[in-house]
């Protein structure tokens, strides 16, 4: 799905009990990142974040609890001489949701080849500010936004176990 040039699309910020964050790198690639994909013509971004958080790491919804998402969608341009011929005109980049997950599964459950063109070969656990500083430029400023937002709820989570 588009909106205005952007591909609608949701990242997944998956964190352990230590707080350190899920990264993977990318199949064929030197990248990483964190999952993310586009969302289906009919799919709601919840819908299309336990898809792609199965596709992209194995996991099921009872290997995670949602801790919170973005309050807003949070875009990225994808650099020009990185945009494949267009097959929609006008495509700029991304629009995203993010998710914060807590896993509360065990690292074996983490599986990256559940889908026919799994997207990752490798992963690990980082800590939480990390991904800000190795994810590529045109990346690096949505990450900054999604984290900035998403980095209290942590500590909510963490009063709640308390509690």
């Amino acid at each position: 799905m588009y909106e205005n040039g952007y591909r609608l699309n949701i990242g997944i910020v998956l964190c352990n009990d230590a707080d350190r964050l899920f990264w993977a790198r990318r199949i064929n690639h030197d990248g990483w990142q964190f999952p993310q994909g586009g969302l289906r013509c009919t799919e709601s971004p919840e819908e299309a974040l336990y898809r792609e958080l199965y596709e992209e790491v194995g996991l099921r919804p009872e290997h995670v609890r949602v801790l919170g998402c973005t309050s807003d969608w949070l875009c990225y341009d994808l650099p020009l001489h990185m945009r494949r011929a267009p097959r929609r005109k006008g495509f700029r980049g991304q629009k995203q949701k993010w998710f914060l997950l807590r896993f509360v599964g065990a690292d074996a459950s983490i599986r990256l080849d559940c889908s026919g063109r799994p997207e990752f070969d490798e992963w690990r656990w980082v800590e939480f500010w990390d991904p800000v500083k190795q994810i590529v430029e045109f990346k690096r400023d949505v990450y900054q936004r999604a984290l900035s937002e998403l980095e209290p709820l942590l500590s909510d989570a963490e009063a709640v176990r308390r509690a």
